[in-house]
């Protein structure tokens, strides 16, 4: 047995010319030219004997040469890809330089074009006239190179690690084989255990991505590398499988991609490929009315797993020669995709209308027409479907394929009942719902509200679903994903897992330098009043406040500035850029005027440092409205007012922090972002969503910093646990929960079967009717149900609205899953709905203690600093099966005693240094002689006037008598220039709010 790299080639060699490879030598190959002509006008003659015919006697002798520079003057100007899928044109004469597989084999001629393709194998491949160097193994197609393999054995010392050297440093990427998407299309580098390959050379800046399976086979959980091949090399995936003549060949026709006016090659990931093969292949199997949950981790190329298999569906056949599907819908909610989207998948076809993006220009109807006219491809959000699906043709033998963005979002509501109501073949449910009943199909009247509601539960024939989400919910498995006999578990039909991602270097891990850090304060009651209050709401505002206090916000706005100034910017080659995600809109605000401030108060270290804002709205701080629009200005003096401009305005060299609220936390994808600054709450999917934004490799990117003000890194580690393998649904939800709701529902005896019925008759006729007082007469059937509830105490009042709010959420999510027969059960379904709405909403008076309390202390102490481990092992979750209130009722206490449990909850260790100093200028300047005359300035002027002509003197004539008194504690504000302003101006407007009131 050899165990030489020559025996490597030689064993992949004979692998590939049993697969309908021919052997090519160096020979016949024209270095000049960076081809086999002979190959290619051999191909031409046999697939296209006519038009060659004509091109001879146009060109004589001279016509293979004269087909050479043709061919090459099309390559220079559209790249080699665009060639080998549309052919070359010359003198009005159409040559092909490939065939692709025809998805139907009715026509004779297209299979036998198709089966004319020369593959050919040419193992130490002399690709230069300047020098001796070779390639290991080069592939071709009709005469023309393009797949390149470096080939190193581990055995003998070396492994794609050096494959991967070579291709960088000892191959001129300005040699003719080497120009981009001029003749090489792929270069893989490969050893007897994986696979890694790059669609450019550059040099030393050359990317090599992984092509391996996952540690344990491809689609399933695991880690990074290939698993175990007990029939051959580890690595024989790639000649087996992929490189194979039928695989190779659609690659090059539905894979790769060169997206518009951009200068990239994108070759499908192993996992990609994978998935799309996989989904097709069931397709065919088994037809239309399945459903494919694909776990993709975030980062993983999910924008074009989509449209390849968008693409992919739209022309597929079955065993009849017939298509599979009459249109392909992608359900997305980010404008950014729909675009990528089109440009990808027109990319492989350029055919007008091949794809119809319904964007809000367009509105509902633009989606009722391209739904009637059968356009192959639609992309729109799902609430599109609210708006149009009362104008849809009869889908009367139409099929779909679905394919669902980010399926926890949105696919368990109204939105998505109402799509699979819409394209349901009403025909083929009436036959079902007849052999159900009993009955026969014309005794079903589908003009019935409640028979059409029946008609369109559970799931329908002529729906395919595949949904693509890294953050699977326990709903979502269920929805979308496939019972294991074996098991009795729900599960993905596709995992490319975060682990692997994270182990192959194709995302970075953003747990891995984590810093936490806990709010520690003592807030003080400033007066004798003490009301009682609703404990958990006075909780939250005292907790507000001192999130909301100046000091607070300027402290961590300090730690945040120290820590990307003397790190996170110089990272990634100094274009490092952050994000600060705040925990609401308001303190958004907040955060950009403390950082703007700040960047002003030291123009020294902050030249190059720009600051964005994104949040919805309007919003109304100390007198002032913000809009986001308004706050943002490029250098030029123009307003950033669109999601485009910020995109792009971020992405400058101009700005390089972004503060957020509520947005850019999910469909961001910035991969210059490296440091983010979280002062908000996070949970599960939200906590791995907004991190992720950070995860995207970049060169010169290698690692993440996180500071957390809020989550401990056990709520972190417990967030994205679940999503760092397979997510699996063990067990499933009881179909018979919406009986067990009502049951609970109805022991309340607030209304009765009658109502449901008279309610359902009003409101189903005046459907049929048009009656204008239907409205009216429905809403009086409520009012005793209203009056009675009124009467209930708190706690019975708060159990009762869950039940309800549970019984439709319940109801709306089974009947996507499975048809419930119970018309009567969908009458009190209709009736809940009116209910929870005119249901009077909690009255409880807003709580205002702003005037009754102070911030005595104030600090922030670290208590995390590394890397939060997860473990390598998937997650079971459970259905979802309460019928009970989780949350509490509202109780009362004291503000004194909600302010004592409040301090023992965020209490730390304090000494005098860290006493908050607003607290003693505080006190003096309320004591002062002259409040009552500041008082009055502050009512009658904005706070700009109030902080800059008035409060200055005021300020300093205070800390000087405060730090005559206590020299100790006061010293930093007559030390520290940049903390006196700091100070001041936080008092000013803390004092500003509190005189005006």
């Amino acid at each position: 047995m050899k165990d030489n790299e020559k025996r490597f080639e030689e064993d992949i060699e004979s692998h590939l010319i049993n697969q309908e490879y021919r052997k090519l030598s160096m020979q016949g190959y024209d270095v000049s030219k960076g081809i086999y002509l002979d190959i290619l006008v051999e191909f031409i003659k046999k697939t296209q004997s006519k038009s060659w015919e004509r091109y001879e006697k146009y060109y004589g002798d001279e016509a293979p040469n004269k087909l050479y520079r043709r061919l090459e003057d099309s390559i220079s100007h559209h790249g080699l890809l665009h060639v080998l899928r549309n052919g070359i044109k010359d003198m009005g004469i159409d040559l092909f330089i490939c065939f692709f597989k025809p998805e139907s084999e009715l026509n004779p001629t297209l299979v036998e074009r198709y089966e004319g393709n020369i593959l050919g194998v040419t193992r130490q491949f002399a690709y230069s006239p300047f020098n001796n160097n070779t390639i290991d193994m080069v592939l071709s197609i009709n005469g023309i190179p393009f797949i390149a393999i470096e080939l190193k054995n581990q055995l003998k010392g070396q492994d794609y690690r050096n494959a991967m050297h070579q291709w960088r440093y000892n191959r001129d990427p300005k040699e003719l084989i080497f120009r981009f998407n001029h003749r090489i299309l792929v270069y893989f580098a490969v050893d007897l255990y994986e696979t890694w390959m790059t669609t450019e050379l550059k040099g030393a800046d050359t990317h090599f991505l992984p092509f391996n399976q996952g540690s344990n086979g491809s689609g399933v959980s695991g880690g990074a590398g290939n698993p175990q091949n007990p029939y051959g090399y580890t690595t024989s995936y790639l000649w087996e499988d992929v490189l194979s003549k039928n695989s190779i060949i659609d690659i090059l026709h539905r894979f790769i991609s060169n997206p518009k006016d951009s200068k990239k090659i994108i070759f499908p990931r192993y996992h990609q490929y994978d998935v799309v093969k996989k989904v097709l292949s069931d397709v065919k199997d088994n037809g239309v009315g399945q459903k494919y949950l694909i776990e993709h981790s975030a980062g993983s190329g999910k924008s074009n797993s989509i449209a390849w298999i968008a693409y992919r569906l739209a022309s597929v056949h079955d065993i009849d020669d017939k298509p599979i599907f009459d249109s392909v819908i992608i359900v997305t909610d980010r404008v950014v995709l729909d675009s990528q989207l089109q440009d990808t998948i027109n990319g492989f076809e350029h055919r007008a209308g091949l794809v119809e993006a319904i964007d809000d220009k367009k509105r509902s109807r633009g989606l009722t027409e391209a739904i009637n006219d059968k356009k192959r491809i639609i992309i729109c959000t799902i609430q599109k479907f609210l708006f149009a699906y009362k104008d849809f043709d009869e889908m009367e033998g139409r099929k779909f394929a679905i394919i669902v963005d980010e399926a926890h979002q949105g696919q368990t509501g109204a939105s998505a009942k109402t799509l699979r109501r819409a394209l349901i073949d009403k025909k083929v449910a009436i036959k079902e719902y007849a052999e159900m009943e009993g009955i026969e199909e014309d005794e079903v009247d589908d003009t019935d509200e409640l028979v059409a509601e029946v008609l369109a539960q559970g799931q329908h024939s002529n729906q395919s679903f595949f949904a693509f989400t890294a953050t699977p919910k326990n709903k979502t498995i269920e929805l979308f994903g496939r019972r294991n006999p074996s098991t009795g578990k729900h599960e993905p039909f596709h995992v490319y897992s975060m682990r692997q991602a994270i182990e192959e270097g194709f995302i970075l891990d953003v747990l891995k330098y984590y810093t936490t850090l806990q709010d520690q304060f003592k807030i003080v009651r400033t007066t004798r009043d003490n009301p009682e209050v609703i404990e958990g709401q006075a909780k939250r505002v005292l907790v507000r406040y001192y999130k909301e206090h100046g000091f607070t916000i300027h402290k961590k706005t300090e730690l945040i500035m120290d820590n990307f100034l003397n790190n996170g910017q110089f990272r990634i080659d100094g274009k490092a850029k952050a994000m600060v995600v705040a925990d609401s809109r308001h303190n958004a605000v907040r955060y950009y005027h403390a950082i703007q401030e700040y960047i002003k108060d030291n123009p020294d270290i902050t030249s190059n440092i720009g600051v964005l804002v994104a949040f919805s709205g309007e919003v109304k701080l100390d007198g002032k409205s913000y809009r986001e629009a308004e706050m943002n200005i490029d250098s030029e003096g123009h307003y950033i007012n669109s999601d485009k401009k910020l995109r792009k305005a971020f992405r400058s060299d101009k700005f390089n922090i972004l503060v957020v609220a509520n947005k850019y936390q999910t469909g961001f994808d910035e991969p210059l972002l490296h440091s983010m600054y979280v002062d908000k709450k996070l949970h599960g999917v939200n906590a791995v969503q907004t991190l992720s934004r950070m995860n995207r490799v970049y060169p010169g990117k290698v690692d993440t910093f996180v500071m957390d003000f809020v989550n401990t890194h056990e709520d972190m580690k417990k967030s994205f646990q679940p999503f760092f393998e397979t997510t699996y649904l063990d067990g499933q939800t009881d179909y018979n929960r919406v009986y067990d709701l009502r049951t609970k529902i109805h022991s309340y005896m607030l209304y009765n079967d009658q109502d449901v019925d008279l309610f359902a008759k009003i409101k189903i006729d005046a459907a049929k009717k048009q009656d204008d007082k239907a409205l009216g007469r429905v809403t009086s059937i409520l009012k005793p149900v209203i009056d009675q509830y009124l009467e209930l105490d708190e706690k019975q009042k708060y159990e009762y609205r869950d039940l309800l709010r549970k019984f439709n959420h319940a109801y709306s999510y089974i009947t996507q899953i499975v048809r419930i027969n119970d018309k009567e059960l969908f009458k009190e379904f209709m009736f809940i709905s009116y209910l929870i709405n005119l249901l009077p909403k909690d009255t409880a008076e807003k709580i205002s203690i702003d005037d009754k309390i102070n911030l005595e202390f104030a600090k922030l102490k670290e208590t995390y600093k590394g890397s939060i481990e997860l473990e390598k092992t998937s997650v079971d979750l459970k259905p979802e099966q309460s019928v009970d209130a989780k949350r509490k009722p509202k109780s009362k206490d004291t503000l004194q005693s909600i302010i004592d449990k409040v301090n023992e909850q965020y209490m730390g260790q304090f000494t005098d240094s860290d006493k908050v100093i607003i607290s003693g200028i505080f006190e003096m300047f309320m004591n002062d002689p002259e409040v009552k005359k500041y008082a009055q300035y502050a009512k009658e002027n904005n706070p700009e006037m109030f902080i800059k002509s008035l409060f200055p003197d005021k300020f300093k004539d205070i800390a000087l008598r405060l730090f005559t008194e206590n020299h100790e504690s006061f010293e930093k504000l007559f030390t520290d220039t940049s903390f006196y302003e700091r100070v001041m101006d936080a008092m000013a407007k803390e004092l500003y709010k509190k005189l005006r009131k």
